[in-house]
């Protein structure tokens, strides 16, 4: 039953908190202002709930609240993130809200509406609203941060939502939002999207760390208690003020660093790091960090390898701090980060924090300000359609940086894995274009050579020198690749006129009329996707004109025997490799649907699935925790069926495990008695490399389901000499 009174006290002792947090950045009018958006908000979704129950008002008082306490924003963001979903969910126009709250919040909330209507099949109503938030970019970085706030307060509360919807939000947030928030420089909230994005999507494996990670609890702390007490009391009699905090890693790192590394939970060694938080004067700060890293170093011995300097080179997204990697007194490795509280609200609360500290007309760019001009610069010059857009956005801009010099020692910061290339494009699109070489720390290199942080780079350029398709491949910034397909495309253009005389020429040899009818037949022949397509081949002599026959333009009765015998072939794969539609309930109901299992992820009967309607290949069943899977639901949501699997038949599926032990005499001999003998399971292939005693190997076993695999897995640990069985994709 619904309580009004109750819910109107719980409403009002949120508006409260928000207001508490809000308070010592209120100025003038800002608490009537913020009253007034409450009121229009709660006015406005009076009749709506959320999927929980609860009051829909609930939201938008969150999401404030997020914006306020965690991203350290102000009274037009508080404003916008309670009128967020006013335009989308109900009569209000943005015109109403340009009247009653301004220009700022309209332009804002204007960013945060989604684009609503019909799509073409093949393109991505996600994507699209993504491109468009982004565009606001140019004039308010705010509505990206309140987008933020909206997507971690959903994430938070997705317990309530049906599981299709819990998988393609997750994947989502996964592949757009979880990478926006790192570049923003926004960690605590990227870590907690990520472990939110593991619990929905690999429940299981986010339920087995948590638990480790609770059973580990209080030796932890003992464990930082004792790392830090002599480092606690060098700081005290150095005079300084600090703050130490121990912190676990989060349950993504741990997972992924689990796969990354083929290691178990409890071999990694830097389970939890340790933050030194300092309170100094902005000029002291790299002195300070310097001096508490030499501090750390006197009392345990540091690795070399994993010193971190991000205090003298800040990293694009503005985060700064001085990290090393130190063996503990019990033998243990531990990251300790050393910053200062200013430092410490930038990792926290990135971007907002960013603009805090930076005061003065003589401060320089910072990272974060190239990376934003970067997205600008992105934005105006890219003519891809979103999904394109959305695919260069991710390559560019979510990935680590190199740091490199020009002749003269100007920084230029480029993505991990650029190339002179990209250097040269970097500089201007035609020095890039005519990029003939480069000479890098003053040795020649070509176009292709990868640069490395401190590299010095020097262009060699020559007008004869025209870019080519093959640059697309030695290319990773989007300025580069845009400036490479930009002359390609002009450079077809003129060609495939050229090619368009040539066939307009032998058409009329042939007295053919240029129909599209007529034209679709000559596409379909030499298989070409456009009229340009073929133009641009003829032009280029791949396909000479002479060779066009009338024979083309004539109607053909058996042209899709091929087709037939495909789809019949494909029918007696899935009848030898034994999948049946009648295996998996797709969809509301059991009706017989074709489908094939993805190649990427390889489910077998148990995992966990869904369906994906392709364009050309019916539908393809995928794992929820697959990457590629994670894409699909991220661009095209409408396109996800429900899946499960049934048990109906007992089928053998192919997978794949990998095991890792100590080698011995008749090890091999055991693991075969398990897999062949004990379970009759069939195996189709077995690769074991050995090396000082230690061996590797994958064998690929065909099972019925998740179930008999891991009673397999279980089986095959208990062999004397085994150390760890996993399953790999």
């Amino acid at each position: 039953m619904i309580d009004p009174e109750a819910e109107r006290k719980e409403i009002l002792r949120h508006y409260r908190r928000l207001l508490r947090y809000a308070k010592p950045f209120l100025k003038d009018n800002d608490a009537k202002i913020i009253k007034k958006a409450f009121n229009t908000s709660l006015e406005a979704h009076k009749d709506m709930r959320r999927k929980s129950g609860e009051p829909y008002i609930l939201h938008p008082l969150a999401v404030a609240q997020i914006a306020v306490e965690e991203i350290g924003l102000g009274t037009t963001s508080i404003v916008s993130a309670l009128l967020h979903d006013v335009v989308e969910d109900t009569d209000w126009e943005i015109a109403d809200i340009e009247r009653d709250f301004g220009p700022s919040v309209a332009r804002i909330i204007e960013g945060l509406t989604k684009i609503s209507g019909v799509f073409e099949y093949g393109s991505s109503q996600q994507a699209e609203n993504f491109r468009k938030m982004l565009l606001t970019l140019s004039d308010d970085v705010r509505v990206i941060l309140i987008k933020l706030a909206d997507r971690l307060h959903n994430m938070r509360t997705l317990d309530s939502m049906p599981r299709h919807k819990q998988l393609k939000i997750a994947s989502e947030t996964m592949y757009l939002y979880a990478p926006l928030a790192h570049r923003l420089g926004l960690y605590a909230i990227k870590s907690e999207l990520e472990d939110l994005y593991l619990k929905y999507t690999d429940t299981e494996t986010y339920r087995d760390i948590s638990r480790k990670i609770r059973q580990t609890r209080s030796a932890r702390n003992k464990f930082i208690k004792d790392f830090i007490a002599p480092i606690e009391t060098e700081l005290r009699r150095y005079g300084f003020k600090f703050a130490i905090k121990g912190r676990p890693k989060t349950i993504y790192s741990i997972v992924k660093k689990i796969k990354k590394q083929n290691i178990t939970f409890e071999e990694i060694y830097d389970l939890f790091a340790v933050r030194i938080i300092l309170d100094v004067p902005l000029e002291n700060e790299k002195a300070a960090c310097w001096q508490v890293y030499s501090i750390i170093t006197d009392f345990y011995q540091p690795n070399p390898d994993r010193l971190r300097d991000w205090v003298n080179t800040p990293k694009i997204n503005g985060y700064e701090s001085l990290h090393t990697t130190v063996m503990s007194r019990s033998g243990q490795w531990v990251e300790v980060q050393i910053r200062t509280k200013r430092m410490d609200e930038i990792a926290e609360r990135g971007y907002a924090a960013h603009w805090k500290y930076k005061t003065g007309p003589g401060v320089g760019e910072s990272g974060l300000e190239i990376w934003i001009n970067k997205v600008r610069d992105m934005l105006e010059n890219n003519t891809a359609n979103a999904l394109e857009f959305m695919d260069e956005f991710r390559k560019n801009l979510f990935v680590e940086e190199v740091i490199v010099f020009t002749p003269k020692g100007e920084l230029i910061a480029l993505p991990d894995r650029a190339t002179a290339l990209d250097f040269a494009f970097e500089i201007h699109t035609h020095i890039g274009q005519q990029c003939l070489g480069a000479k890098v720390n003053q040795k020649l290199v070509p176009l292709s050579h990868r640069l490395h942080n401190g590299d010095q780079v020097e262009i060699l350029t020559s007008k004869k020198q025209r870019p080519s398709e093959e640059w697309l491949k030695y290319v990773v910034t989007s300025k580069a690749r845009s400036g490479i397909k930009d002359y390609l495309r002009e450079d077809r253009k003129n060609k495939a006129e050229l090619g368009k005389a040539a066939l307009k020429k032998r058409l009329a040899q042939l007295d053919i009329n240029e129909t599209q009818a007529n034209i679709n037949k000559l596409l379909a022949f030499y298989n070409a996707p456009t009229l340009q397509d073929l133009h641009y081949r003829i032009a280029l002599g791949y396909l000479d004109p002479r060779d066009i026959k009338e024979v083309i333009f004539q109607e053909v009765t058996d042209r899709g025997a091929t087709l037939t015998d495909t789809r019949s072939f494909e029918r007696e794969v899935q009848k030898i490799r034994g999948v049946h539609s009648d295996m998996l309930v797709i969809g509301e109901n059991t009706s017989n649907m074709q489908y094939t299992m993805a190649p990427c992820c390889n489910p077998i009967p148990g995992d966990e699935v869904f369906g994906f309607q392709t364009e050309n290949d019916g539908i393809k069943i995928h794992r929820t925790n697959c990457l590629e899977g994670m894409e699909l639901m991220s661009n095209y949501g409408n396109r996800i069926i429900k899946a499960k699997w049934t048990d109906k038949q007992e089928l053998a599926f192919l997978a794949g495990i990998r095991i890792k032990g100590t080698d011995r005499l008749g090890l091999i001999n055991d693991l075969t008695k398990v897999i062949s003998n004990s379970l009759k399971v069939n195996m189709r292939s077995m690769t074991i490399d050995s090396n000082d005693g230690i061996f590797e190997g994958n064998i690929m076993v065909f099972v019925n389901d998740t179930g008999h695999l891991d009673t397999l897995m279980q089986q095959m640990g208990k062999v004397n000499g085994i150390l760890s069985v996993e399953r790999f994709e």
